[in-house]
């Protein structure tokens, strides 16, 4: 198990920044990757940006690039996204998920996930 919690959300101006932090404790490994996705009313989880534990390798879905930052802290063992830029469509409840070895952008590959933190972002 790898429990992870987020935090950071909430409700942002169009061109604001907030940044998220997921916190992962238990038994984490160094292979593990770590990612974002996000939730809007209606639609399906969206892939958001991942980054391998070693920092060496993220990715990050078009719509967030130049605007979203992922990052880690190994010695916290927390991953933050830096969102800049925000913009109404980027309402959603943002979930934190981990998974060993490989990337992937498919959610259902994923294997721990957090509860979720909302990001409203007014226009």
């Amino acid at each position: 198990q790898v429990p992870l919690v987020e935090s950071g959300g909430g409700l942002v101006q169009a061109g604001g920044s907030l940044r998220l932090s997921c916190a992962a404790s238990g038994r984490t490994f160094s292979s593990i990757v770590m990612a974002w996705f996000r939730q809007a009313p209606g639609k399906e989880r969206e892939f958001v940006a991942a980054i391998t534990w070693s920092g060496a390798s993220t990715w990050y879905v078009d719509s967030v690039k130049g605007r979203f930052t992922i990052s880690r802290d190994n010695a916290k063992n927390t991953v933050y996204l830096q969102m800049n830029s925000l913009k109404p469509e980027d309402t959603a409840v943002y979930y934190c998920a981990a998974r060993p070895n490989y990337y992937t952008n498919r959610a259902s590959a994923y294997d721990y996930w957090g509860a979720g933190t909302q990001v409203t972002v007014s226009s």
